[in-house]
């Protein structure tokens, strides 16, 4: 299998400080970058002006030499794929206004709008929409912007020309090869996260038969490897290519052991059934609350039969008994708080829901929120490929409930229920309510057993004694003392997670 023929960046052949003037020939197997010469007698040329941004050279170059804008170099390019490479605006804009034309192509077929994604310029990228510069132009190879801009990694610039110009996300180029294909060979994790959070089919294949996850571990991208394989299904694993491959077998071929070990893993982990087609994969998706309300409903009983009110034993004095019957109060409103968190909302995030169905098909992509202050900001990992929201900070998916949820803690099948924002709090109260219940039910079991005045003196008889006497009690002890240091744990743990909360609250 022959890999992607991608664009890769050389070094300049001509730079100033963080002035670059280079371009992104896609010419056939090189696609190599080409630079502005170093000829003197081109220095002040308007393809270098254009590059540098030097609007006081282009004006003199144009308005008093009567230098062309509308005319290509020695290498094939126009001024004005320079200024869009190198995102001068200002010089873009005299450019057009004096004659440059944003359809205008060079040998490769490439527009200005094309160099512009080569390093995100969204302003010039910007302008030249304005002045009616086709989003969907295609270069020889079939490349659109999209396809640019995930060779590059720019994921601001392909999710403004998306969610604002409407840019095809998901189009093959001419060997079938979509952006996802491309930020998948090149390990651009964010690109990928916005491709597919944008519906790119993760599952398309190329010419070669290959997938962005086959090229993904063509080329040992371990993360990006994770994000498709989180975001897809077990069919994904095992989709083969022309040569009969699958992704895991190509890694393994090219003697990439991580990536192979991961895949196999996941492919292991998906026969196994997390995908909840088998006994061990509907474990997680249980509904167990029942069970562990009454077995609390059981033990409380058992404690007050075998206990407070056991026959064999004495009646409890008035402190003492506050005392014992407290442990049941707790415990009682322990339950309560288990109900109110198993029924709860956890914390779902749901999705700003628009009116498709009113929408023109000519209108920007409104589920992106364009506007939204996390994408703005460049939080790819907010992005949820599966619920297509942009999530708050410290929210995530759950894959039990098929849901986000804002500040995810677990999901609890003994609660049936996600632990999250909202009722987090309740987790918590239900917990230490508990724990304080079995330290005072489990005390006065002891206290109440080693003061029967009925029991012997000798060790060995109080032991039998106490084994027909009080072996519910005994058995209630015993289930206690197991629970406590169980629930007690979780109770720490989420206790000192409470705190990390407090801590990162914003302000």
């Amino acid at each position: 299998m022959s890999e992607v023929e991608v664009v890769e960046e050389v070094l300049p052949l001509k730079q100033s400080g963080d002035v670059v003037a280079n371009g992104n020939g896609y010419r056939g197997g090189n696609n190599g970058v080409i630079g502005v010469s170093h000829d003197e007698n081109l220095r002040n040329d308007v393809y270098t002006a254009a590059a540098y941004g030097d609007l006081e050279k282009l004006q003199r170059l144009v308005e008093y030499e009567g230098c062309s804008l509308a005319e290509t170099d020695g290498l094939g390019y126009y001024a004005l794929q320079w200024a869009a490479l190198n995102n001068r605006t200002a010089a873009a804009q005299y450019i057009i206004e004096h004659g440059g034309d944003v359809h205008a192509t060079d040998h490769n077929g490439q527009t200005a709008l094309h160099w512009s994604a080569v390093r995100g310029a969204i302003q010039v990228a910007e302008l030249l929409l304005q002045e009616d510069a086709a989003v969907d132009a295609a270069d020889i190879n079939g490349y659109q912007i999209a396809h640019v801009a995930a060779q590059y990694g720019q994921t601001a610039f392909l999710y403004h020309v998306v969610s604002k110009w409407n840019a095809d996300p998901d189009v093959p180029d001419n060997d079938g090869r979509s952006p996802l294909h491309w930020a998948a060979y090149k390990g651009f994790a964010d690109c990928i996260r916005l491709l597919l959070f944008l519906d790119a089919h993760r599952g398309r294949q190329d010419k070669e038969g290959c997938t962005p996850l086959h090229w993904a571990a063509i080329r040992s991208n371990l993360e990006a490897c994770t994000v498709l394989v989180q975001a897809g299904k077990k069919e994904d694993l095992m989709v083969t290519d022309n040569g009969g491959l699958t992704p895991e077998q190509l890694a393994s071929d090219k003697n990439h052991r991580e990536v192979a070990i991961f895949l196999g893993n996941a492919r292991r982990l998906f026969k196994k059934g997390c995908d909840g087609n088998n006994n061990f994969g509907q474990l997680s998706k249980l509904r167990l609350s029942p069970v562990l309300w009454c077995s609390s409903l059981l033990l409380m009983v058992t404690y007050i039969q075998s206990v407070l009110m056991a026959p064999y034993l004495p009646r409890l004095t008035a402190g003492f008994g506050l005392l014992a019957w407290s442990g049941v109060f707790l415990a009682s409103a322990g339950l309560v708080l288990f109900y109110r968190c198993s029924r709860k909302d956890p914390g779902y995030i749901r999705m700003n829901v628009h009116d498709l169905q009113n929408m023109k098909d000519d209108e920007p992509l409104l589920k992106i929120e364009r506007n939204n202050p996390a994408l703005l900001a460049g939080n790819w990992s907010q992005l949820c490929v599966t619920c297509k929201i942009v999530r708050p900070l410290r929210a995530k998916h759950c894959s039990t409930c098929n849901r986000c949820v804002d500040q995810f803690d677990h999901h609890c099948p003994w609660v049936s229920n996600c632990i999250g924002k909202k009722n987090k709090w309740d987790f918590f109260l239900f917990l230490v309510l508990e724990v304080s219940a079995m330290l005072i039910t489990g005390g006065v079991t002891i206290t109440r057993i080693l003061t029967d005045p009925m029991a012997p003196s000798s060790f060995l008889q109080w032991m039998n004694h106490a084994g027909i006497h009080h072996i519910s009690a005994i058995s209630f002890l015993i289930v206690d003392f197991l629970l406590f240091f169980g629930v007690a744990t979780l109770t720490a743990v989420q206790a000192s997670q409470g705190c990390r909360w407090s801590i990162q609250k914003p302000i």
